[in-house]
């Protein structure tokens, strides 16, 4: 083995838990995967004879490719993620390893909308610290602050963070039984029995992409979030329903003739749903690629 397929071998070593700090950091996994390439380029540039802690590096590296992607994002102009949902991650079973990465510590779509509302620096902080536990004295010189300063940065995106994403249950069995209750009262029209299933303070999110103007649709509370019941009945009943995990906990995908229409993403909370996220953007669902 030559020096650069052995540094390649310590580089595949490390490349789940840089894919998984890369789609926190980003919520893109196309992004994602573009960032561990350049921290690969970078790695395969340097003088790595010289690095002590490679896994530590690479997840520098990392962090400040995707803290330039980010600000570059708000130079440009492009559509924030608020106004469109990140990327799902999306299994029968969450056995990959790198799939598992992408999506533990409850990394739900909900979380990832939130932590878009940060800003570059606090979001970068709040990852690394409080997601990855990287102490502050590595953070720093990625944000160009002092330790204190970072510190400082990750508290009060902390203080954003929570209580605005709700905590899914952790009982998958749990989280079926109110999903497949979802799908039942959606088949059947019934309102009332939305309504019964749905946390009163509810947030659904519809990202059709072009074909809605402006992004994303969201409509908050039970009885408007039910109100849409003739959408729901129209899905359950027209296309192939099946249960899949998306970021990890209960949701489904929707398919006709084979085709991926929607992906949904449920957070259920105390035995109720509290945020429905859907993704029917088909410019987007062309890269998913489901055996479906």
């Amino acid at each position: 083995m030559n020096e650069r397929d052995f540094l390649a071998e310590r580089f595949e070593e490390h490349r789940t838990h840089l894919k998984a700090v890369a789609y926190r950091m980003l919520g893109s996994l196309a992004e994602a995967d573009d960032a561990v390439q350049e921290a690969w380029l970078k790695l395969a540039r340097s003088e790595n004879g010289d690095i002590d802690n490679l896994g530590g590096w690479l997840t520098t590296v990392v962090g400040r490719v995707c803290l330039d992607m980010l600000r570059s994002r708000r130079l440009r102009g492009e559509t924030p993620l608020e106004t469109r949902l990140p990327d799902p991650v999306v299994s029968d079973q969450v056995t990959d390893p790198e799939q598992q990465a992408l999506v533990a510590d409850s990394v739900g779509l909900a979380l990832l909308v939130v932590l878009e509302s940060l800003n570059p620096a606090e979001r970068l902080a709040f990852v690394l610290h409080d997601m990855f536990g990287m102490p502050f004295e590595e953070i720093a010189p990625i944000v160009d602050r002092t330790p204190a300063a970072a510190r400082k940065l990750a508290s009060r995106a902390r203080r954003r963070v929570q209580g605005a994403a709700p905590d899914p249950d952790p009982d998958p069995v749990t989280q079926r039984r109110v999903v497949d209750a979802f799908l039942t009262a959606a088949r059947g029209g019934d309102l009332d029995g939305l309504v019964a299933i749905l946390d009163p303070e509810v947030v659904l999110r519809a990202d059709s992409g072009k074909t809605l103007p402006g992004g994303m649709r969201v409509i908050r509370g039970a009885e408007a979030v039910a109100g849409q019941a003739a959408t729901f009945q129209r899905m359950a009943t027209t296309s192939h329903t099946h249960p899949a995990l998306v970021n990890g906990t209960a949701g489904l995908v929707n398919t006709i003739d084979g085709r991926l229409i929607s992906i949904m993403s449920f957070t259920v909370t105390a035995g109720r749903i509290a945020e429905i996220d859907i993704l029917s953007d088909p410019d987007r669902l062309a890269n998913f690629a489901l055996d479906r």
